[in-house]
């Protein structure tokens, strides 16, 4: 199939790659034309200049943006792609974004005879980089079955979750866990420094127990090293958070856990760590007790 592909960012820089070494005919764009620059010159592939152009050449348009507003000026805006989608497009977004906004994308390009499929991944820049991310789709069931072998390029797993909504909505039960999965961690090896333990030794052994988890596999060395310049950053995590806090609230769902992460997250940003990674929650831990 003939890709478009928008967005090179942290996770769509690798993806792309990984579409440019399949068997799928590729071109890339971003809005800064010098991260597309870097992209060619790591893949050898080609990109536009114009985001337009996209649609003359594509049968499949994917995208890795950061928010809903991004997706809809992509589609709708001013310079957007809607007067030039040819018929029988689908498009795929990886973004992460409100489960409504899929639901009003379909409802604008239906007519159209193209198909919307909200794709949120979970794994990380690791996960783009190894091709092992886990990618949960919501919208025509047809349209997905169409794309799978596209997205499982750079995939480990891939599961149609349901009508449109439905992939951003497993998304928000993912941040749920993570956030809660990654404070347990801080609070764990904060524990451990306190009581006087030699941390590394406790989680070699706690990871091959019921402890064990990706964040606590992935996470525990640099959190003990102090590194948090990688990863996912908590400015991602916050916008995905207030997402998912908005929806709970709309639907009167209780997540009081991961209203209090999402407040922690706040002390984080509003102490110069908005591009830290995710696991920075253990410096706030520590800087709080001192």
């Amino acid at each position: 199939m003939k890709v478009g592909f928008i967005g090179l960012g942290v996770m769509g820089f690798p993806m792309a790659g990984h579409l440019q070494s399949s068997s799928h005919d590729l071109v890339v764009f971003n809005r800064s034309e010098q991260r597309s620059i870097q992209w060619t010159k790591s893949f050898e592939g080609k990109s536009l200049k114009k985001l337009e152009d996209i649609t003359e050449f594509s049968d499949v348009i994917i995208l890795c943006v950061g928010k809903d507003d991004d997706v809809r000026n992509i589609i709708g805006g001013k310079q957007g792609l809607i007067d030039k989608l040819k018929a029988g497009t689908i498009i795929v977004d990886h973004t992460t974004t409100s489960s409504d906004l899929p639901i009003e994308m379909n409802n604008l390009l239906n007519p159209l005879g193209i198909q919307f499929i909200d794709a949120p991944i979970s794994g990380g820049q690791v996960g783009a980089e190894s091709g092992q991310l886990s990618i949960m789709a919501g919208g025509d069931k047809k349209a997905f079955s169409q794309i799978e072998k596209v997205i499982n390029t750079y995939a480990k797993f891939t599961k149609y979750m349901g009508a449109s909504g439905s992939g951003q909505l497993t998304k928000m039960v993912n941040q749920i866990c993570i956030a809660g999965l990654i404070q347990a961690l801080a609070e764990g090896i904060n524990f451990s420094e306190h009581v006087g333990l030699n941390s590394k030794d406790v989680l070699e052994v706690i990871s091959k127990g019921a402890a064990q988890s990706w964040q606590m596999e992935n996470r525990w060395e640099s959190m003990l090293e102090d590194k948090y310049d990688h990863g996912f950053a908590v400015d991602l995590m916050k916008k995905d958070l207030e997402i998912v806090i908005k929806k709970a609230n709309d639907s009167d769902i209780n997540i009081e856990i991961t209203k209090l992460i999402n407040n922690f997250y706040s002390d984080i940003q509003n102490i110069g760590g908005g591009r830290w990674d995710t696991s920075s929650l253990l410096k706030r831990l520590q800087q709080i007790t001192k």
